[in-house]
């Protein structure tokens, strides 16, 4: 490191020890720059994220677990109207004639046992990590309204015959508020780029392994998902947004976040 600012120097073995000499007319200014080297890989070292560890986290996955099965133990069984799949579908010429609701009841429908599964099983995993990051009820209120909004979204640009049913839009919603909220959280810390930008580079990463894969995967809504996502999730790292969502009790965004799935389908039903 002296050698790099120009300070000539040598390592000595003394007793139980290396010294290193400079010349005497350098040794002041060579004190400096190792006092500076020491302190700024010491701040390096201690960074690290300031979110805590969030418990409960499994509460949020159990009612996702319960709201999916649940949904389709009673379309299986007839306990709703025979016709509650196409009132809850996402239908993109019925949402833009105003049924908006269907952008919210299609995340709660699936086409056969493999796709709830696969939609299950990565919600959970996905889910469980943003609950541990933000709590919760705050991260199953942002997945469950950034993917109502996505789901909106596309609806709204894409073919009036276009239909689409499915979590998957809240699967990747999860995932790119998870990436957005550990980037955005890493510009405060001095850290090497790779290492500040490593979530949001996974989290695209994975968007584009996994949310391209497969014949008739809905790619519009994956990436519709992650991009709201990744804007909820930014926003939620931000102090202010941050202290304000901590003043919302974690059961009270969750049950905002269930009800608005509710709601959806109380409008479905009554159409």
């Amino acid at each position: 490191m002296l050698t790099a600012v120009g300070i000539p120097g040598f390592l000595v073995r003394g007793v139980d020890e290396f010294v290193l000499q400079v010349p005497a007319p350098q040794a002041e200014e060579a004190a400096r720059h190792l006092w500076q080297y020491e302190a700024e890989n010491r701040t390096s070292r201690v960074a690290v994220p300031t979110s805590p560890r969030y418990p409960y986290a499994w509460v949020g996955c159990i009612v996702y677990s319960l709201v999916l099965l649940g949904v389709a133990y009673a379309l299986s069984n007839a306990f709703v109207r025979l016709d509650a799949f196409e009132l809850g579908e996402l239908d993109a010429a019925q949402v833009q004639a105003g049924q908006y609701w269907r952008a919210w009841t299609a995340l709660t429908l699936h086409l056969d046992l493999a796709h709830l599964a696969a939609n299950l099983l990565a919600g959970l995993w996905f889910g469980y990590l943003a609950a541990t990051q933000m709590g919760a009820g705050t991260a199953w209120l942002l997945i469950v309204t950034g993917a109502g909004f996505a789901n909106l979204l596309e609806a709204l640009i894409a073919p009036p015959e276009h239909r689409a049913v499915g979590a998957s839009t809240a699967v990747f919603t999860a995932l790119g508020a998870m990436a957005a909220h550990s980037f955005r959280e890493r510009l405060v810390l001095r850290q090497r780029w790779e290492r500040r930008w490593g979530p949001l580079i996974a989290g695209v990463g994975l968007l584009g392994f996994t949310g391209s894969a497969g014949e008739d995967t809905d790619v519009t809504a994956h990436v519709a998902g992650f991009v709201v996502g990744a804007v909820l999730g930014a926003l939620a790292a931000l102090p202010r947004s941050k202290a304000l969502l901590e003043r919302v009790p974690q059961w009270l965004a969750g049950a905002l976040a269930l009800g608005s799935v509710l709601i959806a389908w109380c409008w479905a039903l009554r159409s």
